[in-house]
């Protein structure tokens, strides 16, 4: 890999990167600041997840040159992602629940009682599945170079990269409960509307179907080769 590649590669997605987070920004105009780029930072770093995941199906599914030329932007498509959601991540601590790590988990100070309880079970839940999925994304961010891959060795790396996965569910399940469920505790809908409900259900179940469809394709070819070298051997 040559730097004038590597810097193109950073380039193109830090561009990518900016624009749509002003975009998420922008169409949110009638929400409070702290939550239009609370999300916008989640929405970007949601969307490079999903690039990122889209192309090795996509290859294997196809075939096509220009889908093996993108395969290289997974690394920067990861970082940046992992970047956002760092932001994202502060915002939230900052802007949400002011710094109270203990309203982060759900729980809110009773003065009666003089102490904390639980009062938001999901909001704790998906707020766990969201540091994971931030912890894990940062070790996948940290080992997406060259030379992790040679300290680590190719078996060990591929490892961790094929965390990735992981890292998908993580984020697919605390987006949902944040877009569909969290502002269901207070019996209204807070700030509204939330227009990426839907195109992150369609997005989701494109990717679920591309990683399937490869995973069939893959079984067939592999059954396939068997097949044949079987017939070789017979012959």
């Amino acid at each position: 890999m040559t730097a004038t590649n590597w810097i193109k590669r950073h380039l193109i997605v830090l561009a990518l990167t900016t624009a749509g987070l002003y975009l998420f920004h922008w169409s949110r105009g009638q929400w409070s600041d702290m939550h239009r780029w609370n999300r916008a930072f989640g929405d970007i770093s949601f969307v490079l997840v999903a690039l990122a995941m889209f192309m090795g199906p996509m290859l294997r599914l196809t075939g096509w040159r220009w889908v093996r030329g993108l395969i290289p932007y997974r690394r920067e498509l990861g970082i940046y992602a992992v970047i956002a959601a760092s932001v994202h991540t502060a915002i939230i601590l900052v802007g949400w629940v002011n710094l109270d790590f203990a309203r982060l988990f759900g729980f809110e100070f009773h003065p009666a009682l003089n102490r904390y309880v639980m009062v938001q079970y999901g909001f704790a839940l998906a707020n766990l599945l969201g540091i994971a999925a931030l912890l894990y994304g940062v070790v996948l961010a940290a080992t997406s170079n060259d030379f992790s891959l040679s300290r680590l060795g190719t078996p060990v790396w591929k490892f961790v990269q094929q965390g990735a996965y992981v890292l998908w569910w993580l984020i697919v399940l605390h987006t949902a409960y944040f877009l569909f469920l969290h502002f269901l505790d207070f019996h209204r809908q807070i700030p509204e509307p939330n227009w990426a409900q839907w195109p992150f259900v369609a997005v989701t179940t494109i990717t679920i179907m591309l990683q399937l469809s490869a995973l069939v394709v893959t079984w067939r070819r592999q059954r396939q080769r068997i097949w044949t070298e079987q017939r070789g051997d017979c012959g």
